[in-house]
Formats: C-alpha cells, sequence, structure tokens
C-alpha cells in the first residue's frame, strides 16, 4: 500500500513539474515583441519599497520617467502600467500593490474612464497574465473576462496558449525560466521622433456620461488609499489622442473637489512643463518620447516635492545603492536606443 502511495504521488508531482514546463514554454514571452505585456511581471522584481506608485494605461508607462523623479527629486518610484488596463484592473492592481508596500502617494491616469466594459481578451492578457495569484487576480479577471473567455484559462495559461506549438521559436527557450527587463522601473522606453501633426478632433458624443462603474471603481480607489494612508492624485496625461472632452474634463474636476483629491490635467501644464510636440512624442501625439517623459517628470518631480509628503532620499540605504544600479541601467538603455535611431535615421 505505502508502495502504491509513493508511486502515485511520484507520478503527480512529475505530471506537476511537467505541466508548469509546459506553461512557462508555451505562454508569450513578450520579449522582442509586444514588450508591454511583460511590465505587470516585472514589479515583483523590485527590492525596495517606493514613495510614489504610478497607475493605469499607457498615459502613465509611455509618459513618465522614474529615473528622473530619483536623479533630480531623490523620489523613489515605479509604475504599474499596461496597454490599455481598464480601470477595474487599476483598482485590483492598487490593492495588490499595497500587500506588497504602502507608497506615500498614488498617481492614477484617468483616461480609462471612458471605458465601461471589458474590451478584448487581447488587452486583458497584457494586463493580467503577468499578475501573481492572488485573490486580487481572480477578481480582476473576473471582472475583465469577454464571453469567450474562462478563468481556468488564466489560471492555466496552456489551456489558451496550447496552440502556439506551431510558433514556438528560440525566444521560448531562451527565456524559459527568465526574462530581461523591458523597462526601467515600469517605465517603456522610447527614443524615437515623430511630430504631432493633423492631430484629429474629437467627434461628438451622444452622451458624455462615464459608466457607473467607473465611478464605483474610482470611488474604490480614493477609499482604498484613505484606508491606507495613501495620498490620491488624479492625472490625465499630455497625450493629445485619443481626444479627452471638455464634458470629462468637468466630471473629473468636480469628483476630485467632491473627494477632496488633487487632479492634475498635463493638457493644461504643457507650457509649463516645456513641452514640444514637434521634438517630445514618437508616434504623432499619443504618447510622449524619452525626452518629453524627462520634462513631464522634471516638472511632476517639483510637483510632489511641493504638495505631497515625499522626501529626498539620495543618500540613504538601501535606495542610493539600488537606484544607483537603475539609473546606470537607464543610461545604458537609452544610448543603446538612440544610437540604433540614429542609425536608421542615417540609413
Amino acid at each position: 500500500m505505502r508502495k502504491k502511495i509513493c508511486a502515485a504521488a511520484l507520478w503527480c508531482a512529475v505530471f506537476a513539474v511537467g505541466f508548469g514546463l509546459l506553461n512557462a514554454l508555451f505562454i508569450p514571452k513578450y520579449m522582442s515583441e509586444i514588450p508591454e505585456g511583460a511590465l505587470i511581471a516585472e514589479y515583483y522584481k523590485e527590492e525596495a519599497g517606493h514613495d510614489v506608485v504610478f497607475i493605469g494605461d499607457c498615459e502613465v508607462y509611455e509618459n513618465f520617467s522614474p529615473d528622473v523623479l530619483w536623479r533630480e527629486y531623490g523620489i523613489p518610484s515605479y509604475i504599474r502600467g499596461s496597454a490599455q488596463q481598464l480601470i477595474w484592473q487599476s483598482y485590483y492592481l492598487m490593492e495588490e500593490t499595497l500587500k506588497y508596500e504602502t507608497p506615500k502617494v498614488m498617481v492614477f491616469n484617468v483616461l480609462s474612464m471612458k471605458y465601461g466594459e471589458p474590451q478584448s481578451e487581447a488587452y486583458n492578457r497584457l494586463n493580467l497574465d503577468g499578475m501573481r495569484l492572488s485573490p486580487q487576480k481572480l477578481a480582476a479577471v473576473r471582472a475583465s473576462m469577454t464571453e469567450e473567455e474562462s478563468l481556468l484559462s488564466y489560471l492555466f495559461p496552456l489551456l489558451r496558449y496550447h496552440s502556439r506549438w506551431n510558433e514556438l521559436g528560440g525566444e521560448d527557450v531562451k527565456y524559459l525560466f527568465r526574462r530581461d527587463m523591458v523597462s526601467d522601473s515600469g517605465y517603456l522606453m522610447n527614443v524615437q521622433v515623430r511630430p504631432a501633426e493633423d492631430v484629429p478632433q474629437g467627434r461628438p458624443l451622444a452622451d458624455y456620461s462615464f459608466d457607473p462603474v467607473c465611478w464605483d471603481y474610482l470611488d474604490k480607489m480614493a477609499d482604498l488609499c484613505q484606508e491606507h494612508g495613501v495620498q490620491l492624485v488624479l492625472v490625465k496625461a499630455p497625450s493629445l489622442y485619443p481626444y479627452w472632452y471638455g464634458q470629462w474634463e468637468e466630471q473629473i474636476e468636480d469628483y476630485a473637489a467632491r473627494r477632496g483629491l488633487e487632479y492634475l490635467n498635463f493638457l493644461e501644464l504643457t507650457q509649463e512643463a516645456g513641452l514640444d510636440f514637434s521634438a517630445d512624442t514618437y508616434d504623432n501625439g499619443l504618447h510622449l518620447n524619452l525626452y518629453g517623459a524627462e520634462k513631464l517628470s522634471r516638472w511632476f518631480g517639483a510637483w510632489l516635492s511641493e504638495h505631497c509628503p515625499v522626501e529626498d532620499r539620495r543618500g540613504q540605504q538601501p535606495f542610493e545603492d539600488i537606484w544607483s544600479e537603475k539609473s546606470a541601467a537607464y543610461a545604458a538603455r537609452k544610448a543603446r536606443l538612440e544610437a540604433e535611431w540614429n542609425a536608421r535615421e542615417g540609413a
């Protein structure tokens, strides 16, 4: 009887290891293609806490540079951003973050208020596959799933990605057990320059009201931050498109005033931040490039230092050693990308 139990346990262990290896092999690696899919998982490699954590969509991970906040103001920060991050995904990421640390400030970008229902499985995967298994992940998946999706496929990605067998390549093997860092503290760097030209104006909408579910989750964010003694700051990044309607702006301003929150619309602060959309965007005004992100972060760092309970941690350990290494990696990535872009433009 004992031998049978041991044999059964051995087979279960072999099956679990094999299934785990297949999961790791088949899941997309997001290294050379669609690096946005690697952003969420990178947070778990962090070694120290952060005084400021950004939460939101591409308007945070493309437009703010934690390296500038550190080098010029001594503010340790991180961006928990992902592509088309919906507000309920942001909320559960915020809730999960507070399991690991309690920052002084949470910064939430409000563009996702425009989405009141799940959008697509492709974006869900970029946002949720990288989350560690937790009650927050399960809640985020349930809130995000489209009709064609199943909870089980998020728990066991092999059920979703098994059809990738004919797409597997060297990169899937190379990154089976480890991944390179695609971001700098959550910031996805881009040094290309493509000026904003002929930016389309927004078309009139039949209804400018945000969906009640978005207000519910924004309330949850405000309540969660208040409960943990964290200052919630709402921002609208200076992306020229998608269009940000004046009617949306009024609703966010009213909400911030009612809840006693700070709200910054960077579309109205481009001159103060020194942004130049002929040089500071890499995709015609949708997002800032590195140079624009550094300018915006320089302005925002000064604002955070004046209006929020952050301190200059330069010279403090372990922050000094950790951020010295981070800044070196940031500078190396910047030099490499600039060399690649200059060579491409000169070709």
